[in-house]
């Protein structure tokens, strides 16, 4: 018989585009005693997690859960439950999870309608009002607030008013987002969200906070035909999560919603303009400390993400040699480009526990030895200092 080795992974500083650092008291929560997913103290846990999720999402939506499974599942949950074959939905195309988005949305029988534009830009309210003007079939907007492959933050405010005013359904990929900087899901007329965990919420991937307003509850009641998906039908795991007498669809993965409910608490603790202002930080002193370097942030100021900076590689520089020796002789993981960024961006993550000062000189100092340059730390300590 084979025999194996006792599980024991190699310690990290998570600092690519996710996972991020787990907190110590979200691995323990997770080491917590299993019970039923009917038990009465677990359904007290669940209320718990709803009222957390909607305090990160800013809403007062009744459907607000974490849905069992990895944010992917999430988009798919949204696409799944909110349209029907046929419907027409716009969205936008900056980056890998809006082609995502494009993939899912054609495998429910819906038809996209792209806007592309090229990657680390902002896709332009003004050409989504244009079609909405014109068009009057068009059943939702779809875009990707935080895009992970690119490090670009989309502004939300202005499609929403729009989608209000047409009707239309915003649905947001805030799998980056939540935890990072402000979602607000009720002001900005977000109608269908969906996140991850394993992001700025510090929590092992396994699970995809989702929100739903009235709206999009009221289309979904509307459906002429049945979710095309067994696992993520919100019609069946809406009576196990919102209702008094709670109906049994799935076994709830019991210690990741222990998990989550620790995270969403640590988070809470320290408050959300505390949340937001950590990232900010750590993400001006990283830069800072970078521009020493001769290394560019490769999204223009307005636009760029606190949590997930995406910088140029410069010439001469071996991306794979770089990110092999952070990797391999500091513990440090940091994420290559994706598509036409590929061999020219990193994508350095400061997302949730993995935000914070020492990171942020380590990985400097580490750098620094092997690209044979300096002044990266000072800079960074320079900004603390302030």
């Amino acid at each position: 018989m084979k025999s194996y080795e006792t599980l024991d992974p190699t310690a990290r500083i998570l600092m690519g585009p996710g996972p991020s650092d787990v907190h110590p008291r979200v691995l323990k929560a997770l080491s917590a005693t299993t019970i039923g997913h009917l038990d009465p103290e677990f359904l007290k846990i669940m209320d718990e997690v709803k009222e957390l999720l909607r305090w990160v999402f800013q809403t007062e939506n009744e459907l607000t859960i974490p849905i069992s499974a990895t944010g992917s599942a999430g988009m798919e949950t949204c696409f799944a439950n909110v349209f029907e074959r046929g419907e027409r939905i716009l969205i936008g195309v900056n980056g890998v999870f809006g082609m995502r988005m494009t993939q899912v949305a054609k495998k429910y029988g819906l038809t996209p309608i792209t806007f592309d534009k090229p990657w680390g830009e902002i896709i332009d309210p003004d050409a989504i009002g244009a079609l909405l003007e014109t068009e009057d079939d068009i059943a939702g907007v779809a875009v990707v607030h935080a895009e992970t492959s690119t490090g670009a933050n989309q502004p939300l405010e202005e499609i929403g008013q729009l989608c209000k005013k047409h009707d239309v359904i915003f649905l947001v990929d805030a799998v980056t987002s939540l935890g990072g900087i402000p979602v607000k899901v009720d002001e900005w007329n977000i109608d269908a969200c969906y996140s991850g965990t394993q992001k700025c919420l510090s929590c092992p991937p396994g699970l995809s906070p989702v929100t739903f307003s009235k709206k999009a509850l009221a289309k979904m009641d509307a459906r002429t035909s049945d979710v095309e998906s067994w696992y993520l039908d919100l019609t069946m795991i809406r009576k196990y999560w919102t209702e008094d007498d709670r109906a049994y669809h799935h076994t709830a993965p019991i210690n990741m919603n222990y998990a989550i409910r620790e995270a969403l608490l640590i988070l809470y603790e320290e408050g959300m303009e505390s949340l937001f202002a950590r990232h900010k930080l750590h993400s001006k002193a990283l830069l800072a400390g970078l521009a020493e370097l001769g290394i560019e942030p490769q999204v223009e100021e307005a636009y760029r993400l606190p949590q997930l900076n995406a910088v140029k590689i410069p010439d001469g520089v071996d991306d794979k040699a770089v990110r092999g020796a952070l990797l391999n002789k500091y513990g440090i993981e940091i994420g290559a480009g994706l598509g036409p960024l590929a061999g020219k961006i990193w994508r350095i993550g400061l997302m949730g526990n993995s935000s914070n000062e020492r990171n942020v000189i380590y990985f400097l100092s580490s750098l620094e030895q092997n690209i044979s340059k300096s002044g990266a730390v000072a800079a960074a300590q320079k900004i603390y200092s302030e």
